[in-house]
């Protein structure tokens, strides 16, 4: 869904020096430079894209398809689909998200809490450890 040709377009854009207080929702793409006092959402009926920088402060709720954060966010995050975490990325609630990729760097304070579809999907992809004794 999220290879480099097909990301949604950046149409939207909170300025660094710009505050918005309360919510915010948007389609195709946005990027958040300044503060944001609110719930910001990518609307559900097509693919989403959310960039926090690394002078963004988000304080609500984040909802999105694809989520890249390297700024700060006191709330939960959900990806629906990919959650980004930059190197300075500081996120102050729980995650939600189906693929993670996490920077060094990064903190989450609160709980990582993957998307599984199907219970099954996730035994699969599981790797069976075996267990072998160094007993002669």
């Amino acid at each position: 869904m999220f290879n480099k040709k097909k990301q949604p377009p950046i149409k939207s854009l909170i300025a660094q020096g710009c505050q918005l207080d309360g919510n915010f929702s948007f389609s195709d793409g946005s990027r958040v430079d300044g503060e944001i006092r609110g719930n910001v959402t990518g609307v559900a009926e097509q693919p989403s894209i959310l960039v926090i920088s690394e002078s963004a402060v988000v304080t609500g709720e984040v909802l999105a398809d694809h989520v890249i954060v390297n700024g700060q966010v006191r709330g939960p995050v959900h990806a629906r689909v990919l959650l980004e975490l930059q190197p300075k990325a500081r996120i102050t609630g729980d995650v939600t998200y189906k693929i993670l990729e996490m920077h060094q760097g990064a903190m989450v304070d609160g709980r990582l809490c993957p998307i599984v579809d199907d219970v099954q999907e996730l035994l699969e992809e599981k790797p069976t450890l075996k267990l072998t004794a160094n007993n002669p």
